[in-house]
């Protein structure tokens, strides 16, 4: 799963250029959402009823998973190099671990919060790193924040996966509603910022829309939300670990990403942090 979404962050740099960023996202949950309806289908043999409450969930489990979180991040990777934005992700384990406190009682250890510090600062180095080395520092904050909504959109669809009305629901039956709840908000976003449906004519763009859907959605998304239910999202996060890693490999073979000193340590602190904030036992 971590190797999945750790390409997953190039593949979506590669997009942008093609079709504008929204309706990069609807294609790929318009087709995701067909994915998790079949796989609905075969798991659930009850059909696709839900309660309203069911609804409620999956309304907001698609609203800020599968329409913020993704309106974001792509857009968070037009001033950012794929490799940081995963980075930035990897801190996905702090404010699950902090909203999982307030909304689920779920304690905070100090070993927590002191690698959560750590990682915070190899995070400061590498936008150091970003800020300098970026035409203007404008464009790295606009990312930084762009990138940061995304992840406090994440981090609240993962709180709301780990609640007890969400865990009563068939996982399957539950993300299939919520990608589809999610898919027709970012269809009429797009519409409204992007104008009409643009489908670029390159193989290469369909290509990327439907590896990540299949495999960065439809495969990806029900492990995670499994290990959230079983885990807590804090611990969840665990994934976050070895994503950047990945993505930083990547960016540096396809993105031509240049690692000075400064970005090094960074990149070695955010790693540390996350590994140490994931020792413990309760966080």
């Amino acid at each position: 799963m971590a190797v999945i979404w750790g390409s997953t962050w190039l593949v979506i740099k590669d997009q942008l250029a093609a079709a504008p960023p929204s309706w990069s996202v609807t294609y790929r949950f318009g087709i995701a959402c067909v994915g998790m309806f079949i796989l609905a289908a075969v798991t659930h043999k009850r059909g696709f009823t839900m309660t309203l409450g069911g609804h409620v969930v999956a309304v907001a489990i698609g609203l800020t998973q599968f329409f913020l979180n993704f309106n974001f991040v792509y857009r968070a990777e037009l001033y950012l190099t794929s490799g940081i934005v995963a980075v930035l992700f990897g801190l996905l384990m702090v404010p699950n671990a902090i909203f999982g406190r307030i909304f689920l009682g779920v304690a905070i250890t100090p070993r927590f919060i002191a690698g959560s510090l750590v990682g915070l600062a190899g995070i400061g180095l590498l936008l150091l790193h970003e800020g300098r080395a970026a035409p203007t520092s404008a464009q790295v904050a606009l990312g930084v924040t762009l990138a940061a909504l995304g992840i406090l959109s994440a981090s609240a669809s993962n709180v709301l996966q780990a609640s007890k009305t969400a865990r009563g629901r068939p996982l399957m039956l539950l993300l299939a509603w919520a990608m589809l709840w999610g898919t027709l908000a970012d269809a009429v976003f797009a519409w409204f910022v992007a104008g009409p449906p643009v489908f670029p004519a390159d193989l290469r763009y369909w290509a990327g829309v439907s590896y990540l859907a299949i495999v960065g959605s439809v495969v990806a998304f029900p492990l995670y939300f499994g290990l959230i239910r079983e885990l807590g999202p804090g611990r969840a996060a665990y994934n976050g670990v070895v994503v950047p890693v990945v993505a930083m490999a990547l960016s540096t073979v396809f993105e031509d990403y240049r690692w000075s000193a400064l970005a090094a340590a960074g990149g070695v602190l955010a790693l540390l942090g996350m590994v140490l904030a994931l020792r413990a036992k309760n966080a």
